[in-house]
């Protein structure tokens, strides 16, 4: 079984998307994370739902998780706040990380090796640099698990 025949279409974003927009596609499919794409469209990176919720978290909260019990704000006001006139190439990390991409005729287990590598719950599935689908980590438990 190769990546192009077990990727599913799966939503994808640019660099200069809104950030808010692209959140509530994240948030309103349940997406472990978003396949984000330069202009060309070819992928540039995976902004995962945990990446953004950590953009969310004001540090001082993250250094000391104690002070989130005195402050007295709704997250989604925070999240409409923070988020407000801001592209989706705000939210990803500022150093570069290796692109998960997998090719179209990788192995399931070469699949499995680039996510636990790259510590990643979502790897694009690329022909010639063009995106044919996306592999969750779910999908890949259930086509391993499925297997025996």
């Amino acid at each position: 079984m190769h990546g192009e025949q077990i990727a599913e279409d799966f939503p994808v974003v640019s660099l200069d998307d809104d950030a808010l927009a692209a959140v509530q596609l994240l948030a309103g499919h349940r997406l472990p994370g978003l396949i984000v794409t330069r202009p060309d469209g070819s992928p540039y990176a995976v902004l995962p739902a945990s990446q953004v919720v950590r953009f969310l978290v004001p540090s001082y909260v993250q250094d000391d998780p104690s002070l989130a019990r005195v402050i007295d704000e709704p997250l989604a006001d925070r999240l409409a706040d923070k988020l407000s006139g801001l592209t989706v190439r705000k939210l990803l990390p500022d150093e570069p990380r290796e692109i998960p991409v997998v090719a179209h005729d990788d192995t399931l287990l070469e699949i499995a090796a680039t996510m636990a590598r790259l510590r990643c719950p979502l790897v694009a599935v690329v022909r010639d640099r063009r995106i044919v689908g996306a592999i969750t980590a779910s999908r890949l438990l259930e086509l391993a698990v499925g297997a025996h």
